[in-house]
């Protein structure tokens, strides 16, 4: 294998790096500035290159950001990280511009550094593969027979111009179902036009919906056509109906009753051939109840429910859907598109999803920005999806078993404090608690664990012991906030980017 080039005019960094890579079975070779790295590119060809670059920014003799330039002129599949102690912002946008596989701020966590530099050989070994193209891409995906019955229903609606509701959570995709509805309908010809009641004024909604004269009101220099107007011979789609105003209300209904309206301050009744498609994702049953909704609307609307299933009812979809909208935001980013792990999208199929199909969208656009290889792993997912991790069950009966006043040596892993104590030292006081001896049993038996440790002639004793302690404090507040890691770092007093490192570190996942 080609070796890892090092690039830094510290001895010390060029040091450690050699080592844990050495120990990791990765060949090394270092340079102290980045004249000496174009030189050897230029005498080793072609193929006598580094596997990956690991580069500084600042040294004596270039920067590491001209380096970067240069390389990726020359190689413009070397994955190249920049590592450097004066971290700042114009130094992380530059490296990613340039086309850096990471950035790695100083100082690192070694592993950290060593796992970063594996994956970044995994990327630059990965076998040539023909760039995944989407065929033509049907206007709705889903397999699930929660989706299964959506397209039936659709079906069936295809000759019929029939008044349809459209129910479902906020990102369930009740436009898309509306546009398929009106392209395989009779008025497919027409023009389908859609408008949000929710996101226009009440003093303006009017208009927009049903046009308006001349001098109407104040502002209006011409005549304008309404919604209504704009979608004759084809379909209106007005999305979140339950928040449209009282008063308007009734104008919709005369126009759903007759097909006729009058513009804002016209005296000519207009004759629309609309069919209307409506959308909520409201209990309009509960609104009308409230007085928020009027009844003979709601009836006049509701002449074909159609339900959109939450993307948690269809998990079976998320695999399909996750590589459709990965292909989606490589097309709109114009770069390759990239793939996903099969361990990232089991993760991704335990996830809650409130934002339901939208949101499954933006996690996949986020991916393909920030993701630093081409293979998308579980640990590259972002971090509300991590950090809804459950707690397994047999993790929950090992933080919930009593401790024992003596416990017994394990091979279990645990950390030193945060605060930088001894654990002998934290008492049931300092955690908000009357101090007794039930509370310090604990801290006896680690005491004499402890003890025993040293006596057989371990030397280390602190990392052996402190990587159980953080373990237990963990899974402790894990199975407290059932597996919820952002309330669990809360609770114990950390950042979520330091539990989830722990975790990692302790082996918890």
């Amino acid at each position: 294998m080609k070796p890892i080039w090092i690039v830094d005019d510290d001895q010390s960094i060029r040091f450690v790096l050699e080592k844990a890579l050495l120990r990791d079975g990765l060949p090394t070779r270092s340079f102290t500035n980045p004249r000496e790295v174009l030189q050897a590119l230029e005498a080793a060809g072609d193929e006598g290159g580094p596997q990956v670059l690991v580069s500084d920014i600042r040294m004596p003799g270039g920067s590491g950001l001209d380096l970067l330039g240069k390389v990726k002129e020359k190689l413009p599949g070397l994955p190249v990280i920049i590592m450097t102690a004066f971290s700042d912002l114009d130094s992380a946008v530059s490296a990613f511009q340039g086309g850096a596989f990471e950035y790695l701020p100083k100082p690192f966590d070694l592993p950290k550094a060593v796992e970063l530099i594996r994956r970044a050989v995994e990327e630059s070994q990965r076998e040539e593969v023909a760039e995944e193209r989407m065929g033509a891409t049907p206007e709705m995906l889903g397999q699930a027979p929660a989706m299964q019955d959506v397209f039936r229903a659709i079906g069936r609606l295809s000759q019929s111009n029939v008044t349809v509701l459209i129910t479902g959570e906020s990102g369930s995709g009740k436009e898309l179902v509306a546009r398929a509805l009106h392209k395989h309908s009779q008025r497919a010809s027409g023009p389908f036009v859609a408008i949000n009641t929710a996101a226009i004024p009440k003093d303006l909604l009017e208009s927009e919906l049903f046009g308006h004269e001349r001098g109407a009101f104040t502002g209006a220099q011409t005549m304008r056509r309404g919604r209504f107007e704009q979608a004759d011979g084809g379909t209106l789609f007005l999305d979140e109906i339950g928040d449209m105003p009282f008063d308007l209300q009734t104008r919709l209904l005369r126009v759903l009753s007759d097909g006729s309206f009058y513009r804002v301050g016209g005296h000519s009744a207009v004759k629309a051939n609309v069919r209307v498609i409506a959308a909520t994702h409201q209990d309009l049953e509960q609104r009308v109840r409230e007085g928020g909704f009027r009844e003979d609307l709601f009836h006049r609307l509701n002449v074909i429910r159609l339900r959109l299933p939450r993307l948690t009812d269809r998990r079976e979809d998320i695999p399909m859907l996750t590589r459709h909208f990965l292909q989606q935001s490589a097309r709109q980013l114009g770069v390759e598109p990239k793939r996903i792990s099969d361990a990232a999208v089991a993760r991704l199929g335990t996830f809650g999803f409130p934002g339901n199909v939208r949101q499954l969208e933006n996690i996949c656009h986020w991916l393909t920005v920030m993701a630093p290889a081409q293979m998308i792993e579980e640990k590259d997912l972002p971090p509300e999806v991590l950090g809804d991790d459950p707690v397994p069950a047999p993790m929950a009966q090992t933080v919930a078993a009593p401790p024992a006043a003596s416990p017994a040596r394990t091979d279990e892993g645990l950390a030193a404090p945060a605060s930088g104590q001894a654990p002998a030292t934290v008492s049931g006081t300092a955690l908000g608690r009357p101090a007794g001896s039930a509370d310090e049993a604990w801290e006896h038996g680690l005491e004499v664990e402890a003890n025993a440790l040293l006596a057989s002639g371990c030397h280390d004793v602190w990392d052996a012991l402190t990587r159980r302690f953080e373990s237990k404090l963990i899974l402790a507040a894990l199975a407290s906030t059932r597996g919820r890691r952002i309330e669990a770092a809360q609770k114990l007093g950390i950042g979520r980017n330091t539990i989830t490192r722990k975790i990692q570190e302790l082996g918890l996942e």
